[in-house]
């Protein structure tokens, strides 16, 4: 662990792969415990799936047209939100039940990368960094983009908390109540889209999932108000990216795999904490 401690303190891209897992850390804290409070979590994953779409165009665009100002993160940002948008439309205009949208999306989002894997030279050797993640990779402009996507989705979350919390826990009442629950659905998801792209960039499309989800899990084990449970998951999803990359780096292991190795074994610890509570007291 001092070697990695040395090693942050002289090496410019390790400070910069902390500090966008403390970025990503942020908005997974806040949107998690909405995903995971909603039910949405298999929608989010379809996001997520999505994005590979929207890498695959940009590196395409990249280096077969030459649009050197357009990175990775771009086409991912970008295709996060249409696939967010076409699942909370098209559910809605078009009655379509929500899973098979969900197959939908998740299959085209793939498929559509994949194609443009095919026809983008050398592009098939950055792919595994895509899918699994290379938080060691990110670069100046990416951290400026991610604070900017973390202060949206603050700033969202603060302004918008009680509608979609209202929205979450009871759409029903929250209808009742003349809140645009259908909005509030679409703004939900487009956080997620936005949390999503966060994530892949510190451990890749695949396992984005875990990383939005158990943090929040585990502060809802740990918390019993929505408010706490942010709060907790923030602390919990910068401890675990922080961990990640501190255990990764000196076996030089993939660091969004450590990650998420570490996430599952400290919510199968806290399971197995409430569950001998549970026992001792009955």
């Amino acid at each position: 662990m001092s070697g990695f401690v040395d090693a942050l303190v002289a090496h410019e891209f390790l400070q910069r792969s902390l500090a966008a897992g403390l970025l990503a850390a942020l908005a997974a804290g806040i949107v998690g415990p909405y995903v995971v409070v909603r039910r949405i979590s298999v929608i989010a994953g379809a996001i997520a799936h999505a994005v590979l779409g929207g890498i695959g165009a940009a590196r395409w665009l990249h280096e077969v047209h030459g649009w050197t100002a357009l990175r990775p993160v771009h086409g991912a940002l970008a295709a996060a939100l249409l696939a967010a948008l076409a699942v909370a439309l098209i559910s809605r205009h078009f009655r379509e039940r929500e899973d098979t949208l969900i197959a939908a999306v998740w299959a085209f989002g793939m498929a559509l990368g994949v194609l443009f894997v095919s026809r983008t030279p050398g592009y098939a050797r950055d792919l595994m960094s895509d899918l699994f993640g290379n938080v060691l990779l990110v670069q100046p402009s990416d951290l400026w983009l991610m604070a900017g996507l973390d202060a949206v989705v603050l700033a969202v979350a603060l302004v918008w908390h009680r509608q979609i919390v209202a929205t979450c826990f009871d759409p029903e009442f929250a209808r009742l109540r003349g809140i645009n629950t259908e909005l509030v659905h679409l703004l939900l998801l487009l956080l997620a889209a936005v949390t999503v792209v966060l994530l892949a960039l510190v451990v890749g499309i695949v396992l984005v999932i875990a990383l939005l989800t158990i943090p929040a899990a585990i502060a809802g084990r740990l918390t019993r108000t929505l408010g706490g449970m942010m709060a907790l998951a923030v602390l919990v999803s910068a401890g675990l990216t922080s961990a990640g990359l501190a255990v990764s780096y000196g076996p030089d292991l993939p660091t969004g795999a450590t990650t998420i190795v570490l996430a599952v074994a400290l919510y199968g610890l806290v399971l197995a904490g409430g569950g001998l509570r549970r026992l001792v007291r009955g």
